[in-house]
């Protein structure tokens, strides 16, 4: 009821009663707001581990992306997917590929943290790279079928050099123009923040960039000590920029959550047209650290704690439950998922990550399996993405310390057997539920959900 309706029903001496109930009225809009904080997911694609300067680089330089490290939390022992399709699963679906026996597609049935989100009351958007419908338009797997009330970008990756865009589900044009690809998604991505201001929403933006084949606008071409791939970067990180000063100046960052990573570690064999995991060992495609450790850094004033490193473990798996959390609401009962709930631990209010273990699957086969600072890499583990640059299979269980060996260097197998058989029974147990291929190479089949 208006308030001229309002005094007419109620008489001319209720003026204060009006006030008062607009002032509840608003208060309660404010909290109830304010137990709904925005979500933006920035999602790099091949960005390595030693690619930003809050990272280590010495070539390429970030300052967006370090003033987000500066004023928020930057995870060091952040884990995503080997591959690109696989590290989109794990973070809509909250589950290891391996649990939806997929690696490039999301079924229409799964469950992705926008439909949660959005039944909570957000409106939902997506600007990139989507890469979850085998590349292409299949009805029920797009965006829109899954949970995004708005879409803007390509279904599938730009190996070719090449890109269909499409917005919603009309198909609009197809461009080689990979250098304008990151400007136009931030462009995309700002208007859908600005139209949404007023009320709670979750953007995710997976970037193309820097999956090859790279590219750069104009006016970053030649800009950076890195070369071409630099380049790239230091583009990606303006635009991150843009980013965060759109939030600012629609005075939403107090109640807005930034999220930036990358799917997978850097394509080492594209040589200086791929990135760098230093310190760590390998990349795309491998179980080794470099394949599935990536830069993570999450921004909320007031939220998170400022400044702060932490090597604790985390993982995409976390970010549906964590977001869901964070929203007031909660994950679908009857659903299985792997994630964790890792709230508490953002927010500083826990030092400890509530994740303690995680397994490193490459396609279908078990390849590692960490817990706490222990990692065991498997034996026999035959099957890699032809992405990744060693493919040498490990022909026994090799024990890593990644407390104090973060380059995987020294194989302590030997000095902890003990530890050794903890995690092969830690392997058996995932092996068992989740499905694998044994050391004499019998189907494991995994266990419905």
């Amino acid at each position: 009821m208006n308030r001229r309706k309002f005094l007419k029903s109620f008489g001319a001496g209720s003026t204060a009663l009006w006030f008062s109930l607009t002032a509840q009225r608003s208060v309660a809009e404010n909290v109830n707001r304010e137990n709904r904080p925005n979500f933006i997911f920035i999602f790099a694609d091949d960005l390595g581990y030693g690619d930003l300067g809050c990272f280590g680089s010495e070539t390429i330089r970030t300052p967006r992306i370090d003033q987000l490290s500066r004023e928020g939390l930057t995870l060091t022992g952040f884990y995503s997917q080997p591959v690109c399709g696989p590290a989109r699963i794990s973070l809509l679906s909250g589950c290891y590929p391996k649990r939806v026996n997929r690696m490039w597609a999301l079924p229409e049935p799964e469950i992705t943290v926008a439909e949660i989100l959005k039944k909570a009351g957000y409106t939902t958007g997506c600007v990139g790279k989507w890469d979850l419908s085998n590349r292409k338009f299949v009805d029920g797997m797009v965006p829109n079928d899954q949970g995004f009330d708005f879409y803007f970008g390509t279904l599938g990756a730009n190996d070719d050099g090449s890109v269909i865009l499409y917005r919603n589900k009309q198909q609009l044009h197809e461009t080689s123009d990979m250098g304008s690809l990151t400007k136009l998604y931030t462009d995309e991505a700002i208007e859908f923040i600005k139209q949404n201001k007023n009320e709670p929403f979750f953007l995710y933006l997976p970037h193309t960039m820097p999956h090859v084949k790279i590219g750069v606008s104009n006016k970053f071409k030649g800009v950076s000590e890195g070369g071409l791939y630099g380049d790239v970067i230091e583009e990606m990180d303006w635009n991150v920029g843009r980013i965060l000063d759109t939030v600012k100046k629609l005075d939403l960052e107090k109640n807005t959550y930034i999220f930036f990573t990358s799917d997978n570690g850097p394509w080492l064999i594209k040589g200086d047209r791929g990135g760098s995991a230093a310190p760590l060992r390998n990349g795309k495609g491998s179980a080794w650290e470099g394949g599935f450790r990536v830069p993570c850094i999450i921004w909320a004033p007031g939220r998170t704690p400022a400044g702060k490193k932490s090597n604790e473990l985390m993982a995409t798996l976390d970010i549906l439950p964590t977001l869901v959390n964070l929203a007031g609401s909660k994950v679908p009962e009857g659903r299985t998922i792997d994630g964790v709930n890792q709230s508490d631990f953002i927010k500083g209010k826990s030092i400890k990550s509530a994740r303690d273990t995680f397994y490193y699957f490459v396609r279908d086969n078990l390849h590692a399996v960490r817990r706490g600072k222990w990692k065991l890499a498997l034996p026999g583990r035959k099957k890699f993405f032809n992405y990744a640059k060693d493919k040498n299979p490990v022909t026994k269980p090799e024990l890593y310390d990644l407390e104090n060996d973060l380059s995987e260097k020294h194989n302590i197998a030997n000095k902890y057997p003990e530890i050794v058989d903890e995690l092969l029974e830690i392997a058996g147990r995932v092996r068992k539920e989740l499905g694998d291929v044994d050391l004499k190479g019998t189907k494991i089949r995994n266990k419905k959900k």
